[in-house]
């Protein structure tokens, strides 16, 4: 995905905020989401073959850079398969749990082991030893793999949504769930509260959409960083 590619899609995410909340728009939102939402996955998880932005991220990376724990970048310094889990869980917990209320997707099969991590949360108020050892240790392969599995769960959920069901509440019960199954850290409450006061349009305005792009993003700046460090060994990364 190429800056105009990146440019297109803020512009098809504000169409798609303004024809989500639209019952006579449904058809249009569900298809406008569906091509949005596939760009911030590998091309495998739809069968497309269209370069995603996730597979520029991930192009050319080795693992080393991918694990590198702290990265010397603005706005983060956690590394990328931390930034790649957390997007995926957040959108696992926001669309299984207050959109569908159903089962997440890390319970359906065994994915913690199989990841190689002990974290279930979402990864909000991660102390900095927990995200040096997430980084270290997550099997990638595994992580990716879950992103497409949260991926295409993600589609069939709103896909299966009714004309006017956007506008519906997330449910409190639905939000108690999040601390019942160790989603949310009690120390990150705070975005509990944030997402219970969404509508289901705005959960996939951010969660399963947007957060998923600014986090991406994130990922391209640092393996811009680290690459340029990788020709000067001098500049710091």
């Amino acid at each position: 995905m190429d800056l105009e590619q990146r440019r297109r899609w803020n512009e098809n995410h504000k169409k798609l905020t303004e024809v989500i909340l639209n019952p006579n728009e449904h058809a249009r939102t569900i298809e406008l989401f569906l091509s949005h939402h596939a760009l911030l996955y590998s091309a495998k998880m739809s069968n497309g073959c269209i370069h995603t932005l996730e597979d520029f991220v991930l192009e050319g990376l080795e693992e080393g850079a991918l694990r590198k724990y702290p990265v010397n970048a603005p706005d983060t310094k956690n590394s990328i398969v931390w930034h790649l889990w957390h997007i995926a869980r957040v959108e696992d917990m926001t669309m299984n749990i207050l959109v569908a209320d159903s089962q997440q997707v890390l319970h359906s099969d065994h994915w913690l082991q199989k990841m190689n991590i002990r974290f279930p949360y979402s990864g909000n108020s991660m102390s900095d030893d927990d995200i040096a050892e997430l980084s270290s240790v997550i099997n990638i392969e595994s992580l990716l793999e879950y992103r497409i599995a949260v991926g295409k769960q993600t589609r069939q959920i709103v896909s299966s949504l009714q004309p006017g069901e956007f506008r519906n509440k997330v449910q409190d019960c639905r939000v108690k769930r999040l601390f019942d199954e160790n989603a949310i850290l009690r120390e990150a409450s705070d975005i509990a509260d944030y997402w219970g006061k969404k509508t289901i349009a705005g959960l996939v305005l951010m969660p399963a959409t947007r957060h998923n792009f600014l986090h991406l993003n994130k990922c391209a700046r640092i393996k811009d960083k680290l690459q340029k460090k990788m020709k000067n060994p001098n500049r710091q990364a």
